[in-house]
């Protein structure tokens, strides 16, 4: 007990030391501070404050505007749906050779088409779905979309199908959820935009529609319709069947047929399809 008395009253003193010390450093250090007076004019000033200007904040994807109830379609939803664990299968035109399509890794593995070295679907049907979403308060399915060529080949190796303009974002394949049994009146609506839309007002080349005198698709049997700038297909649901379109409702095919911006025909070649995308 006596020890530890004695250690007590050693750590007692050690902090009260220790206490005087910090307290006589204080007081040295006040007595040695010195101070200085900054004397200015009242109007001086060394630079000018300015009011940041006010900038809206971008919107974050998932808030981007809606187009009826649903999100605004973008070329987002016109990337290629091919995948690499796609089976292959054969040509149907020879069944007997071994299975020699293979599908491609989809959008993981390529882009979507470029024009100036930017992805690119043309606006034309981008604006057209988003027209009849907003017309009908339903979703747009969109079916296909872009397709490269080996997806394109694998969805449909048809001779006609070679030169698709899925492959260079000119066409696209959808239906109206809801409306899958009543694709003319989406048709119908699809003409009514030329009717609405300012920038057609009195060009009788967009406003007015066409029907096809002959059928090229052998796949077809409605003759499509047809302005200036796009043609309309419509497909039966026993029709124009593909891997991407394995769908039981009849659909709409959506094909530009001239591009204003370049003032020029929509026509796909082997290669535009080829040289028109990046590989990743």
């Amino acid at each position: 007990m006596e020890r530890l008395r004695k250690a007590l009253i050693g750590l007692l003193l050690l902090s009260g030391c220790s206490g005087l010390e910090q307290s006589e450093q204080e007081k040295l250090r006040l007595a040695n501070a010195k101070g200085e007076f900054i004397y200015r004019n009242h109007d001086e000033l060394h630079y000018t404050i300015e009011t940041p200007p006010h900038r809206t904040r971008d919107r974050y994807p998932w808030e981007q505007t809606y187009s009826g109830k649903y999100p605004i379609i973008t070329k987002e939803y016109f990337r290629c749906k091919g995948s690499s664990l796609n089976p292959p299968h054969v040509d149907h035109k020879d069944p007997s050779r071994p299975a020699n399509y293979f599908d491609c890794g989809g959008s993981q593995k390529h882009s979507l088409p470029l024009r100036g070295d930017k992805e690119f679907i043309f606006p034309i049907v981008i604006e057209l779905l988003n027209y009849i979403q907003t017309k009908t308060k339903s979703k747009v399915v969109i079916t296909c979309g872009h397709r490269c060529p080996v997806h394109n080949a694998y969805a449909d190796n048809a001779p006609s199908n070679q030169h698709s303009k899925h492959m260079i974002g000119a066409e696209v394949d959808f239906y109206v959820q809801g409306m899958e049994q009543r694709p003319q009146e989406v048709i119908d609506l699809i003409m009514n935009y030329y009717k609405e839309t300012s920038t057609y007002q009195n060009n009788k080349d967009y406003q007015l529609f066409q029907r096809m005198e002959k059928i090229t698709d052998s796949s077809l049997s409605t003759p499509p319709w047809y302005n200036k700038e796009i043609l309309i297909k419509l497909f039966k649901k026993t029709e124009g069947r593909d891997f991407d379109n394995r769908h039981p409702y009849p659909y709409i095919s959506l094909q530009v047929r001239f591009d204003r911006e370049l003032n020029e025909k929509t026509v796909s070649s082997w290669q535009k399809a080829f040289n028109g995308y990046k590989r990743y």
